[in-house]
């Protein structure tokens, strides 16, 4: 998850809270120290630190709990809503016709930033086309082409032209048929002034609808200064921050937006094309805290499932719960969240599942079950369709054959026929439910049981019901 050591820091402090109905002054203060320890670790700025710990403070001594809440939801709904505040609202970006603007220093994922908002873009039914104006970087027309075949989105870039403003002016023209047009500018190793000269006169040539910072969240409190000088140069609307998923230092980013007019756009999660996520602070906060974040779970498993149909348009997920389970249904539910994106990611939005149930896992344990979900995949592909649809007729030989075939173990195709049994058993148990209360009173179960672990006790429902 992106800035794992704080999300994990800060539900260890909150944990220490576990089974305490009221707060003492010393608790209080306990808390906000390891609050403090927790962000500046992340790299968030002292200043802003000091603030917020101090609102904390304030509120926990001051606020008087709803009557029956655990110490530990009280502070945790606390926690949560300075966070959202500090980081603030998320960049106003309507699914409409407009023009963005790239900036940014070389290497902090401006190229790839493109390709990945234009592939968002087309997600939400709009056609977006980038355009290239890197003259300075050997290479960056290439890759960014090449990132655009893999979204599968329209492209303009010159590699014969040195001239970027007139790349810009003729890639508006070409791509004249795009609802989205997204301009990548060239960086520099620092904020040279001929990178701000040719921006300047890029923005004045595509007059872009907003102007959008992609900032490395490695560059920790450097960003402030990076994001204060461009917005004097060409105007900040918003930031796009990269490579969350693979730094502590997460936060020095986050937070430099409150020290401009600007808000957060994008967040980078990953290398692929896919690993783009709009900001949304309520479901940010709350993934950080181990709450989840429905709305974006809603949003992957619509994709994947939209993702899954194209390739088999005759699989309807909802045919399980009508007649047999098949190992056939079993692999389209494995194509679905292979889609969804890495599992450690998934199980961050799931209220209950990320946070604190993930920090009890070794640290090694995500990779394993992907790789785990991969060999049954491969296991499967080497099945016929028989065995495939009525997998209980499977014996000692098949088992043999199917082994050697995928170059597996008859252990781990064992282990596949039993993960599927245990599958079975669960879809007969929505299957045989006769009732909508039935129905009601098992969803409710699964709520509770689902909304203890990292979730503070609040349930399925989100955050705070």
């Amino acid at each position: 998850m992106v800035l794992d050591d704080l999300g994990s820091s800060l539900r260890g402090t909150l944990d220490k809270l576990r089974g305490k109905s009221r707060l003492s002054e010393e608790d209080i203060e306990e808390i906000v120290k390891e609050i403090q320890r927790s962000l500046l670790s992340a790299d968030v700025d002292v200043s802003l630190v000091m603030e917020l710990s101090d609102n904390i403070k304030e509120r926990a001594l001051e606020e008087e709990p709803p009557a029956g809440t655990p110490a530990r939801d009280f502070v945790l709904r606390i926690v949560y809503e300075e966070l959202v505040d500090l980081i603030g609202e998320s960049t106003d970006l309507p699914l409409e016709e407009q023009t963005i603007l790239l900036a940014g220093l070389q290497g902090s994922g401006k190229t790839t930033s493109a390709a990945k908002m234009a592939w968002w873009f087309s997600t939400k039914g709009l056609r977006p086309a980038v355009v290239q104006t890197d003259t300075f970087r050997p290479g960056a027309y290439d890759q960014a082409k090449e990132m655009c075949e893999r979204a599968e989105v329209d492209f303009y870039g010159n590699p014969d032209n040195d001239d970027p403003v007139e790349i810009a002016r003729n890639g508006l023209e070409e791509t004249s048929e795009a609802d989205v047009h997204i301009v990548d500018t060239a960086g520099r190793h620092a904020l040279e002034e001929d990178l701000i000269d040719e921006i300047e006169q890029i923005e004045e040539t595509v007059d872009p609808d907003k102007s959008l910072l992609v900032l490395d969240a490695a560059i920790g409190q450097g960003a402030k200064d990076q994001a204060q000088q461009f917005d004097e140069s060409i105007g900040i609307d918003g930031v796009v921050i990269t490579k969350l998923d693979g730094t502590a230092k997460g936060g020095g980013a986050l937070t430099a937006v409150d020290q401009t007019d600007s808000s957060i756009a994008f967040l980078g999660t990953g290398e692929e094309v896919q690993d783009i996520e709009r900001f949304e602070p309520n479901g940010f906060i709350s993934r950080l805290l181990g709450m989840g974040d429905l709305s974006q779970l809603a949003e992957r498993v619509e994709r994947a499932m939209d993702q899954t149909d194209v390739e088999e348009e005759d699989w309807d997920p909802e045919d399980m719960l009508k007649g047999q389970f098949t190992l056939n249904d079993m692999q389209k539910q494995m194509e679905a969240m292979n889609n969804m994106g890495p599992l450690d990611q998934v199980m961050d939005m799931i209220p209950g599942f990320g946070g604190g149930i993930k920090d009890q896992l070794p640290d090694d344990a995500m990779d394993v079950t992907q790789d785990r979900m991969r060999t049954f995949s491969v296991i499967m592909d080497s099945m016929t369709d028989a065995e495939k649809e009525y997998p209980k007729a499977i014996g000692a030989s098949q088992i043999e054959r199917i082994a050697r075939g995928s170059g597996t173990s008859e252990d781990e195709v064992r282990e596949l026929l039993q993960q599927y049994k245990m599958m079975e058993r669960t879809i007969k148990q929505f299957q045989g439910m006769g009732s909508d209360k039935e129905m009601q009173r098992m969803m409710k179960q699964m709520q509770q049981q689902g909304g203890g672990g990292g979730g503070g006790g609040m349930g399925g429902m989100g955050p705070f019901g």
